[in-house]
């Protein structure tokens, strides 16, 4: 498993919805100079928080981005598999691309054990959690 800069610019995209959102709108240009990105670079990943539902966005003015769901409700797993897609270690689990040897693979147990450990992990930390 690799985090590429997707699933991490996810997750800080949304550590700075929650820390300077207060409820409000904020600009996806004010985003990209905190986190040290490019606004364009950003706006793919904003849509794709914004498809799974954890940020919504306001047009017009006044518009911007602001989280969808409260930080503690709203694990590490959902943020990174936002920006990622499947964080499977290997790509025999991706569900785009099942293994047709699954039931004679004596290693995909070992596998499939790694991912649940990584899921595991990963939705056990909430937003608010890195927060603190």
């Amino acid at each position: 498993m690799f985090i590429t800069t997707k699933g991490r610019n996810a997750l800080k995209v949304m550590l700075d919805l929650a820390q300077h959102g207060n409820g409000a709108p904020v600009p996806l240009a004010e985003i990209a100079e905190r986190v040290h990105e490019s606004q364009k670079y950003l706006e793919s990943t904003v849509s794709q928080l914004s498809q799974k539902g954890l940020i919504s966005s306001v047009r017009g003015k006044s518009g911007g981005y602001r989280l969808a769901i409260k930080p503690e409700d709203c694990t590490v797993a959902q943020i990174i598999c936002a920006g990622e897609g499947s964080l499977a270690p290997v790509s025999c689990l991706s569900p785009d691309s099942p293994c047709e040897n699954a039931d004679k693979c004596l290693s995909l147990p070992l596998w499939r054990e790694l991912d649940d450990v990584i899921m595991n992990f990963l939705n056990s930390r909430t937003l608010a959690d890195l927060l603190k």
